[in-house]
């Protein structure tokens, strides 16, 4: 599949402190044949001035622009006009690793095409570059739908390279989330609709770099627990013989979104959360309040000393070696 044309997805909505990083991340890639598109989801800053001045260096490029819709719509636009039959989706404040595409076609080129998602690793990277997580390492692969009821292992949506018929049997990204005040899990809903269809394997390698910011569409974790409980229904609705499991993930997810709130001194959002699943899922509710609470709050105290006894990791030349943004011609 060396010259095998792969079409790259790029939604962005005011990203101009992130999107240059992304796109040098993009064109660095050592498969070149691609199509890098940038899906401008109405944005009101400068970043359609930053596409528009790489598209003067690369021919590859290509800029769509559109009316607000969000991050599903902008998405399901890109991929629609996609030329390719492979496609891969990157957000606007994300980074990639030189080989990730390379490495992700080769796996698409030993399998069948029962293989329909090929995903990797990730690192989480924070607003001045530096990890602050790398212990991102699943190896699911094959028939994962019930692992995706568990949770979200894929982890973003910049992971993941998709056979476009892949895309159209699923429906593509669901617009409706946005439209239920429930936006945030529209990529693992779009795991799921895949999984239910074809196989997925997995490059074991961190090639992503998945940017954490504060003001980023799954800071509202309030927000982020009524979309996951969307997905839920929906996969209810077809799969009713996987209840168990689907609560299961549901409160794993609860918890993590809990767990998260405090690590990130974000206390306003406790009391939405668990009036949330009191109000729709009051057995979860209580589980967490008798028993997980206080193992988080242990949890957490104890990663505090970890901390100052061990200190933080030196770790920004790696970002930096890993997922190289300099100049570009």
């Amino acid at each position: 599949m060396n010259g095998e044309l792969v079409s790259v997805i790029i939604p962005a909505h005011n990203a101009q402190d992130t999107i240059d990083e992304t796109l040098r991340s993009v064109r660095s890639q050592t498969h070149r044949a691609l199509e890098i598109i940038v899906v401008d989801d109405g944005s009101r800053d400068q970043t359609i001035a930053i596409a528009r001045r790489h598209m003067e260096i690369d021919p590859r490029m290509r800029l769509i622009e559109q009316a607000n819709a969000g991050v599903a719509a902008a998405r399901n636009t890109g991929w629609q006009a996609a030329r390719s039959n492979l496609i891969a989706f990157v957000d606007a404040d994300d980074l990639w690793a030189p080989t990730k595409i390379e490495r992700q076609l080769a796996v698409f080129d030993r399998t069948d095409e029962k293989v329909g998602l090929v995903y990797c690793w990730y690192l989480v990277v924070d607003a001045q570059g530096k990890v602050t997580d790398d212990q991102h390492r699943p190896n699911w692969r094959g028939d994962v739908l019930e692992r995706l009821f568990h949770g979200n292992f894929v982890g973003n949506g910049s992971a993941a390279l998709v056979r476009r018929q892949a895309l159209i049997d699923a429906g593509g990204f669901e617009s409706g989330l946005r439209e239920a005040g429930a936006q945030g899990c529209e990529d693992i809903l779009f795991y799921c609709r895949v999984a239910e269809r074809y196989h997925f394997e997995v490059v074991e390698e961190p090639l992503v770099g998945y940017r954490y910011l504060p003001g980023n569409m799954s800071s509202n974790m309030t927000r982020m627990l009524r979309s996951w409980m969307l997905v839920v229904d929906e996969m209810l609705g077809r799969h009713p013989d996987a209840a168990s499991t689907l609560r299961e993930g549901l409160h794993f997810y609860s918890v993590w979104l809990l767990e998260r709130t405090l690590r990130q001194r974000q206390s306003r959002y406790v009391l939405p959360i668990l009036s949330l699943l009191l109000r729709h899922h009051p057995a979860i509710a209580m589980r967490i309040i008798v028993i997980d609470l206080p193992w988080v709050g242990a949890h957490l105290a104890k990663r505090v000393v970890t901390r100052l006894v061990r200190g933080r990791r030196p770790i920004r030349s790696q970002v930096t070696a890993r997922f190289p943004t300099g100049e570009l011609k």
